[in-house]
């Protein structure tokens, strides 16, 4: 039985267990990425690990989230993470660069090499054939250290693109058929593997929107092929040494098979607040849009930006509406400018942020109070925007721009003739001289900490059984914005647990953190999907802070249950999901921690009387983390 491109990369960096989906695996990682909301954290802990020098081939410390630099928080992240990266041998990408994904894509993604990232939307990388997964940023900062990275080996779904795509239809629209088709839940566990006659029709940066947005799925990862596309897109971007062809075996084997006909799919968008809450434009068409924004890691490429240029040409756009454009990366307004592209967008009445997340994760541009706001990004989590009550539609650039330019929704039939499809440079420029790349020795470089970088906290060992008080009952899709909030606010805390902390659940009930206080500590108990969206640690970390030391729920997503493993909360489910309605905040519950086994349920007591059973999807190995009181408490003992 010939193997599939999953199989293929998984076979290359197996460093243990079988490749049996389900069973844990261990894989050698080749490249990390970190970002500064998340990789602060993750470097105080790679310090912790205390290793010399990174030991992956190649380490990334990107800034592209906090760059609204007001006050002294944020700048002093920047010059420790700068600083770090040099004593420790990381390459440093400063503020204004760019957006991690679409400089890790241009510059240094490379096919059948494998990529962690301390950021949800790593998979972008899928888009040349790299095995790329969201982590939390201990897991990165074990992997800088030459650890192996565990996961479930994933079940490969083979997505099988037949046609070609038509009028205005987009890469977007096929994730966000995809998303519409199997939900935000619908991924978990798998990696997709694109293939089929419609492969060859998608450029990298098509390509590349639509791995971005497997994250969306709760997908491990996505893939593309390594081929002749990707050939010639290394080829431009100045690393055509980098390039290795890539693909399925002919007798490969999937455990399930999607097809998409790409010629019936048509202009789509996500309804608020999820993104699999797909209706087609046309069924939109006649709702004002007070505000379209063009770009993230999803949609901020050449290509898109060109798109957009040359549909915005010699007209204005709709007073009523604002326009924001962020270009993913200096490159990116290089080419732009080369050819003459970025006075277009300024003379239609565009706005030009600079290169980076900003209002992706609510840092500037939010929309006005109840807004629509039509954007190209990923996410569209009531709130997410900085907005609460803003009501966020996830579109392509080409149907954003045409939203600016007519102030509402309208039928993609009256759209006319779209632009022709862009093709790459043979040549491009290269922004390579920007990257700060690391002396040969760092070991007499200092390292620089504001007042804002809090040191490490130790967890102690998990008790013998876990009692307390249910501090929080929530429902279904609770996400990590959910649970600690993006925003300027609250995003220059994420090198400072303490003060960070104060912010958990906030916009969910404003109690929590005085009541967990008050009850010193306590368990979370909620739906199903629990903790899907943003890899963000903290997430588990503040909680862990907090004294939270179970998260009970139907389901959890993939990389925050990694991260509650990672700091010692036990993440358990429920055996019988209507015992949900057993438990009710201030519901006293005792679970007998010392009789769990992996995998098996416990017999857990609500309020000294009632019993309800139950289990976990834990590994051995993880069980032991927890009961160690975490992954660092665990790695202490182990000789680094």
């Amino acid at each position: 039985m010939g193997k599939n491109i999953t199989q293929k990369i998984i076979a290359a960096h197996l460093l243990s267990g079988k490749m049996k989906p389900g069973n844990e695996i261990g894989l050698r990682i080749d490249q990390t990425l970190t970002q500064d909301a998340t990789g602060t954290m993750a470097w105080l802990q790679f310090e912790a690990i205390g290793v010399p020098r990174v030991k992956t081939e190649l380490s990334v410390s990107y800034v592209d989230h906090n760059t609204m630099q007001q006050g002294f928080r944020n700048p002093d992240d920047h010059q420790f993470l700068r600083t770090v990266a040099a004593k420790y041998g990381a390459v440093y990408s400063p503020p204004g660069t760019g957006i991690c994904h679409q400089l890790h894509l241009e510059n240094f993604a490379k096919p059948g090499a494998t990529l962690i990232g301390s950021d949800s939307h790593t998979p972008t990388a899928g888009g040349v054939g790299s095995l790329s997964m969201g982590a939390g940023g201990l897991s990165v900062a074990l992997a800088m250290a030459g650890e192996a990275y565990y996961i479930t080996m994933p079940k490969v779904v083979k997505v099988q693109l037949e046609g070609e795509l038509t009028g205005w239809a987009t890469a977007k629209d096929i994730i966000l058929h995809l998303l519409g088709m199997l939900t935000v839940k619908g991924g978990v566990g798998k990696v997709f593997e694109y293939a089929g006659p419609g492969v060859a029709t998608l450029s990298v940066p098509e390509r590349a929107t639509i791995t971005n947005m497997g994250a969306e799925l709760g997908a491990t990862g996505s893939l593309f092929p390594s081929d002749a596309v990707t050939k010639k897109f290394l080829a431009a971007m100045g690393r055509p040494e980098d390039y290795v062809p890539l693909k399925a075996d002919p007798s490969a084997a999937y455990d399930e098979v999607i097809v998409i006909d790409l010629s019936k799919l048509e202009p789509m968008a996500a309804q608020p607040h999820m993104p699999d809450r797909a209706a087609t434009i046309k069924s939109l068409a006649g709702m004002k849009v007070d505000q379209s924004a063009i770009g993230s890691c999803t949609n901020s490429s050449y290509s898109d930006l060109k798109t957009v240029a040359q549909m915005l040409a010699g007209k204005r756009i709709d007073p009523a509406t604002d326009l924001l454009i962020a270009p993913g990366s200096k490159q990116v307004v290089k080419m732009l400018a080369a050819e003459n592209l970025i006075e277009p967008l300024l003379d239609a009445g565009a706005r030009m942020l600079e290169c980076a997340c900003g209002p992706c994760i609510g840092i500037g541009g939010s929309p006005t109070s109840g807004g629509v706001s039509a954007r190209t990004f990923n996410r569209n989590f009531e709130g997410r925007s900085g907005t609460q009550d803003a009501k966020v539609y996830l579109v392509s650039p080409q149907t954003a721009a045409m939203a600016a330019l007519n102030g509402q929704f309208t039928d993609p039939a009256t759209w006319g003739t779209p632009p022709a499809k862009v093709t790459m440079p043979k040549k491009v420029p290269s922004i390579r001289q920007l990257f700060i790349f690391p002396p040969e020795d760092g070991s007499k470089i200092e390292v620089r900490r504001g007042p804002n970088i809090v040191a490490l906290q130790r967890f102690e060992k998990a008790a013998e059984a876990v009692s307390g008080k249910v501090a929080l009952k929530v429902g279904d899709d609770i996400t990590t914005d959910h649970i600690l909030p993006g925003g300027s606010q609250v995003m220059s805390l994420r090198s400072n647990i303490p003060a960070i902390s104060e912010h958990v659940f906030i916009n969910v009930d404003k109690e929590f953190v005085p009541r967990i206080k008050q009850m010193g500590g306590g368990v979370i108990v909620g739906g199903e999907n629990y903790g899907q969206g943003s890899s963000r640690e903290h997430a588990a970390l503040a909680p862990r802070h907090l004294g939270v030391k179970a998260v009970i729920v139907k389901s959890l997503a993939r990389i925050h249950r990694a991260n509650l493993v990672n700091f010692g909360i036990l993440p358990l489910l429920f055996v019988d999901k209507d015992d949900y309605d057993k438990l009710a905040q201030g519901s006293e519950i005792t679970i007998p921690v010392a009789k769990m086994k992996p995998g098996k349920p416990v017999e857990a007591v609500v309020d000294q009387k009632a019993k309800i059973k139950l289990t976990n999807d834990l590994t051995a190995k993880e069980l032991d983390i927890i009961l160690a009181g975490g992954l660092l408490n665990a790695v202490g003992g182990s000789g680094h």
